[in-house]
C-alpha cells in the first residue's frame, strides 16, 4: 500500500517547526528542545490558571500539535490553580526544569512571542483571567506591532 502524506499534518508539523524556531531565536538558543519546554510549560502554567472555557477558547487558536501539546496531562475538574506571581515562578520553574532566575525573562518572552503568532488581543484576553500579579510577570512591556 503506497504511503501518502496528509497535507493537513504536514501543515501543522511545519508550523509547529517554525514556532519552535522563531522561539528559540526570541529567546537566544539554539535548542530547540529548550524552547519546545519552555513553550510547554507557559501553556501548561497559564491554561491551569484558566477556566475550562477561557482554556478551550485559547487552545482554538493554536495549531493543531501544540493544541495537543496544551492539553496534555490536563485535568479541568482541578481548574482554575490560582498561583501568586512567586508560586507561579515556581511552578514554571520545576515544571520546565528551567532555572528560576530566568523565569520571568523566559515567561515574558513567550508571551510576546504568542502576541506576534497568534493575536495580541487573544493573549491578552487570557492573560487577563489570570491574577494581577502573575499577569504583570507575563504581559509585554508595549503593545506587538506585526510586520
Amino acid at each position: 500500500m503506497p504511503h501518502t502524506r496528509v497535507q493537513s499534518i504536514d501543515h501543522t508539523v511545519q508550523t509547529t517547526h517554525r514556532w519552535l524556531a522563531d522561539l528559540a531565536d526570541v529567546i537566544g538558543t539554539e535548542d530547540r528542545d529548550f524552547a519546545q519546554r519552555v513553550l510547554k510549560t507557559w501553556l501548561h502554567t497559564v491554561r491551569d490558571g484558566l477556566t475550562v472555557d477561557s482554556a478551550a477558547h485559547f487552545a482554538a487558536q493554536l495549531p493543531d500539535l501544540l493544541r495537543g501539546v496544551y492539553y496534555n496531562g490536563w485535568d479541568p475538574s482541578s481548574v482554575p490553580i490560582r498561583r501568586s506571581r512567586q508560586e507561579f515562578i515556581e511552578h514554571f520553574a520545576r515544571s520546565g526544569r528551567i532555572a528560576l532566575n530566568d523565569v520571568p525573562a523566559l515567561a515574558h518572552q513567550v508571551t510576546e512571542f504568542l502576541c506576534s503568532e497568534i493575536s495580541e488581543p487573544a493573549v491578552m484576553h487570557v492573560l487577563n483571567r489570570l491574577p494581577q500579579d502573575v499577569r504583570a510577570l507575563l504581559r509585554p512591556a508595549e503593545p506587538i506591532r506585526k510586520g
